[in-house]
């Protein structure tokens, strides 16, 4: 069975934008559990511009379902998740003034770093999976850290596959293919939506997890979230 984790940064987006806490961020996540969503995703990035730090650790005591916390472990990032601890710490390289994620981890570049994050994070049983692009070379680097799972990167599938190319979810399925068979867990997101998602479950094997934000919201203020959440998890079964 394939989860669905709902990224809540737009939520915290739209709260900022007027102050105050409207919409409140902490009830927000827990309608969409109520709704039928079985984790809770958040990016917090160090200028705060949506998730604030302090977010993450009043989440904490509400999320029952999967907490997932993304992010680029600078040494705020993974203090803020030992304290926390989720149930995942999804690792993103991003810059500091990155828009959105937009590429994967070089797994084989940055391998000593990631062994040495991964292994903090593991010792303190925290599950650990690793942002990164199609790449065979890639998901086999992954493997050398010692993490947990992967996290495809799908906005290149989602807009080939917007364009009418199906093509273009080979690669991922490759990709998930040589995981399952070293033993890595595969996650996805980024910019998957109601109108991809059912297609992309279908060609991953052992896809475990995917992560929804920006889309689920957006289609969320014309169909209600409770109805979104309802049909991303009857397209993912």
């Amino acid at each position: 069975m394939t989860k669905l984790s709902v990224n809540i940064n737009k939520i915290a987006t739209l709260r900022n934008s007027r102050g105050g806490d409207v919409p409140n961020l902490v009830q927000f996540a827990k309608d969409v559990q109520r709704f039928g969503a079985e984790g809770v995703t958040i990016h917090p990035r160090p200028d705060e511009r949506h998730i604030r730090y302090l977010d993450a650790r009043d989440l904490k005591p509400i999320v029952n379902t999967e907490y997932n916390i993304e992010g680029n472990p600078i040494k705020k990032f993974i203090d803020l998740v030992l304290e926390v601890k989720p149930t995942q710490v999804t690792l993103v390289p991003d810059s500091v003034d990155a828009i959105t994620s937009d590429a994967g981890w070089d797994t084989i570049k940055h391998k000593d770093f990631l062994v040495d994050v991964i292994d903090e994070f593991k010792r303190n049983d925290i599950r650990t999976s690793i942002f990164v692009d199609p790449d065979l070379k890639q998901i086999e680097g992954a493997k050398a850290t010692g993490t947990d799972r992967i996290e495809l990167y799908t906005e290149a599938f989602a807009h080939q596959y917007g364009l009418g190319n199906k093509k273009a979810i080979d690669p991922y399925t490759a990709c998930a293919e040589l995981a399952n068979d070293i033993g890595v867990g595969v996650n996805a997101g980024h910019d998957l939506s109601l109108d991809n998602i059912k297609f992309f479950k279908e060609n991953i094997p052992g896809l475990l997890e995917v992560s929804v934000g920006h889309a689920l919201i957006a289609e969320s203020l014309y169909l209600s979230v409770e109805n979104v959440v309802q049909m991303y998890l009857h397209r993912l079964k």
